[in-house]
């Protein structure tokens, strides 16, 4: 009776122990599963939308929390489709050059690492080539790391660009860095939060404010709570403003001084043969509770876990 006690309980309270990150490759994307359930399709060529990107993300329960791609007329706002198709990194300005509003083109050349399972974790790395027609601005060696726990699942996203011909700049705008554009049921306008590191709340509160982490949330009918929690690493040049909007938008953003703060514009060059890093983290979430020390706790995991490396 015991035996079978703790057999019951180790099934009931660990129902992850056995559960796997598993990737299927498509023409041009990659779906991702977690615990047998999709989590999130990564697509490096889009003839739409000219950079990488996620979409489709959802909790480990099924939810989507990512606006669906693309919007549906009628039931989401359909502003930006091209822009905001769900989780990405993207850059209005290098060297001039605008990958935030596909006007200029990030060519995936090919996988550095294949798509790797394993029981708690998956990972996969790309080289993408920064273009301006046919000449490449810069390189991007990308290294994506997916694990989970028993509230969500963690999205590592490890960054380097440089070059090996000539110099490049990033600039200063709103639209540079690492964003999400949530789903309408979750978006502040609808009755979500937008909260950051220092208890401030939705956009008027949040925009603009330099930040390690901002949680975007909603909550269900049935009281649970699901959102993203967008982390930045200690390692980045500088903290990053959060580019946040009620509408669903939310953006981690190093580069905008001027853009957010109206002071000296920031132009970040890097040299022939020099490597600049960005880190940046997500952790997605179904809860029945969320706390200050429940999003802090999740950040601290992702710091310990960046710190091993």
């Amino acid at each position: 009776m015991r035996l079978t006690l703790i057999l019951f309980l180790l099934v009931c309270v660990s129902p992850l122990v056995y559960a796997q990150v598993e990737f299927s490759q498509n023409s041009g994307s990659l779906d991702i599963t977690v615990n047998t359930k999709p989590f999130a399709t990564y697509v490096f060529q889009d003839k739409e939308i000219h950079r990488p990107y996620f979409h489709s993300i959802r909790t480990l329960q099924g939810e989507q929390i990512t606006r669906n791609h693309p919007p549906i007329e009628g039931k989401d706002r359909t502003d930006h489709a091209e822009y905001h198709p769900g989780l990405w990194m993207a850059f209005g300005d290098i060297s001039g050059n605008d990958y935030w509003r596909n006007k200029s083109h990030v060519k995936h050349v090919r996988f550095l690492e294949q798509p790797k399972s394993s029981k708690n974790h998956g990972s996969f790395s790309v080289l993408n080539h920064y273009m301006n027609d046919a000449a490449i601005i810069c390189q991007e060696e990308c290294s994506i790391h997916v694990s989970y726990d028993n509230n969500g699942v963690y999205l590592f996203w490890d960054s380097a660009f440089f070059s090996t011909n000539d110099p490049f700049n990033f600039g200063d705008q709103e639209e540079m860095g690492f964003g999400i554009r949530m789903a309408t049921p979750l978006i502040a306008k609808n009755g979500g939060t937008i909260l950051n590191q220092q208890g401030y709340r939705n956009e008027k509160k949040v925009w603009g404010v330099q930040s390690p982490w901002c949680a975007y949330y909603g909550k269900k009918t049935t009281g649970e709570f699901l959102g993203a929690l967008l982390m930045t690493a200690p390692s980045n040049f500088r903290a990053s403003w959060f580019h946040a909007r009620d509408y669903g938008l939310l953006t981690a953003n190093p580069f905008g001084r001027n853009a957010f703060t109206k002071k000296e514009k920031s132009t970040i060059s890097i040299q022939k043969g020099e490597r600049f890093s960005l880190s940046f983290g997500l952790y997605i979430f179904q809860n029945k509770n969320i706390t200050d020390d429940f999003l802090t706790s999740k950040y601290q995991t992702y710091i310990s876990e960046i710190e091993k490396r």
